[in-house]
């Protein structure tokens, strides 16, 4: 029998954020973060759809420091009540829910931007996942994927990755991201960010 993917997840919960990545705890690593995703974005108070978003760390950071607001989802309960326990120290202060990043409940053609940290490659079938986060998007709105391919042998590679956006939008542009900062140390896996904006 197969265990239950919520359920690995909620038990995951607990330590989510001591990988200096996740919980943003080291101010080096927040600022790089910070660093990398605002400038990305160019004004303040968008609408941001944050799939997959765990404990709800970049939701808060583009809350807190952009101004902008943001819709998390993750089918984590337990991921979720620590994003809002979070959020509730944030202005403005994000909505998390509770539900299947890969079909969010969100209003199409709503968000100015979709932001996704390390979850399209899980999706049980990511471009369907991908499919239902563009049609998220208003007509200009900005697609931001950060994933890797872990040298467990997880993962996406960045061509694969890259290939899936560009079968369904124009511009597709790919950034590695193997500064240390990003991590909290050296990585040896592949780790990139793609945005695309059309």
């Amino acid at each position: 029998m197969t265990e239950d993917p919520r359920a690995l997840w909620d038990a995951e919960a607990e330590a989510f954020d001591e990988a200096a990545d996740h919980g943003l705890h080291d101010p080096e690593v927040r600022q790089a973060w910070a660093e990398l995703l605002l400038p990305l974005i160019d004004s303040r108070g968008r609408r941001i759809a944050d799939l997959g978003c765990g404990t709800g760390t970049l939701s808060t950071l583009l809350a807190s420091e952009g101004g902008h607001f943001v819709s998390g989802v993750d089918f984590s309960t337990e991921m979720i009540a620590r994003a809002r326990e979070k959020g509730r120290r944030t202005i403005p202060r994000p909505v998390f829910t509770v539900a299947d990043a890969a079909r969010p409940p969100l209003p199409a053609g709503s968000f100015d931007v979709v932001l996704s940290r390390h979850v399209l490659w899980a999706m049980p079938d990511p471009a369907a996942a991908l499919d239902s986060w563009i049609e998220l998007l208003t007509p200009t709105g900005l697609l931001i994927l950060i994933e890797g391919r872990w040298h467990t042998g997880a993962g996406m590679t960045a061509d694969e990755c890259a290939q899936l956006v560009s079968d369904r939008r124009r511009d597709v542009q790919l950034r590695v991201l193997d500064d240390p900062s990003y991590w909290g140390g050296p990585t040896v896996d592949e780790r990139y960010l793609i945005i695309s904006h059309n």
